[in-house]
């Protein structure tokens, strides 16, 4: 007799399924520190190389970004990538730290006591606390090899020998001819070549703001090192009123 084809089943074989006890899921308490770890890593990568937000805590911006006093401060985002890969563009809005002539009067906004500071030292890196560092907001207006100086008979700012066109500049007072920057209607400064690898920035809110113009008598002659530069702004993410991006107008195509 032939014999039947096909598989044997193995004895014991249901018995053992039965044995079978299925996995159980971890408590979420006992999850949660290892979601955190997770979180806390991502949130590091982001702001060490993808970009963080910043405060906006003057009005030398104005209007282009608020945080004039009275009003509620900008929250911006700041974003990193686009300088890996290429350097500050005319007409980009950038944050920086300031060279050291610019920190006079600096103060530390950590904690005086080390607890606290080493607190806040650990949430920074993580970018759920301000870097301690005198972080500043400006447009770039003139980069490395350019010759930038103000003004033309119109009081506008020159670079190359050619006058700018900025329809985001805010100026307060009319333009009088021979006066200097730092009083009131002065706007003129003397012809600064931008060495390389460095930018000349400026605020919108051109009476209001203590930009190269006010630094050109330091070492740098008021340029910022590109390598200070944290990035490149692109939106506004607070108050909602405000929100919308940033963009970038080169004053330098008119």
């Amino acid at each position: 007799m032939a014999e039947e084809s096909g598989s044997t089943p193995v004895s014991g074989s249901d018995d053992e399924n039965k044995r079978r006890k299925p996995k159980k899921q971890r408590p979420f308490w006992q999850e949660l520190p290892i979601l955190i770890v997770i979180a806390a890593v991502i949130a590091a990568f982001m702001v060490h190389f993808v970009g963080r937000p910043y405060v906006i805590p003057s009005e030398s911006m104005e209007t282009t970004l608020h945080g004039c006093p009275g009003c509620t401060g900008d929250r911006i985002y700041v974003e990193k990538l686009s300088y890996y890969w290429g350097d500050p563009q005319p007409g980009d809005v950038v944050v920086f730290v300031g060279p050291p002539s610019w920190n006079l009067g600096y103060q530390s906004i950590r904690s005086d006591n080390s607890t606290v500071r080493g607190v806040q030292n650990f949430f920074s890196f993580f970018g759920f606390v301000p870097p301690d560092e005198n972080d500043l907001v400006k447009r770039v207006i003139a980069v490395g090899g350019q010759t930038v100086e103000c003004c033309d008979s119109k009081g506008r700012v020159i670079v190359d020998g050619k006058p700018l066109d900025e329809p985001y500049a805010l100026y307060r007072n009319d333009y009088v001819p021979g006066r200097p920057y730092g009083v009131v209607g002065g706007r003129e400064f003397p012809p600064v070549r931008v060495p390389e690898g460095h930018v000349w920035v400026m605020g919108d809110n051109r009476d209001f703001s203590a930009d190269s113009r006010a630094h050109i008598k330091d070492d740098l002659d008021g340029t910022v090192p590109v390598e200070n530069i944290r990035g490149k702004t692109v939106f506004k993410i607070w108050p909602p009123n405000r929100i919308g991006p940033v963009r970038s107008q080169d004053p330098q195509t008119n």
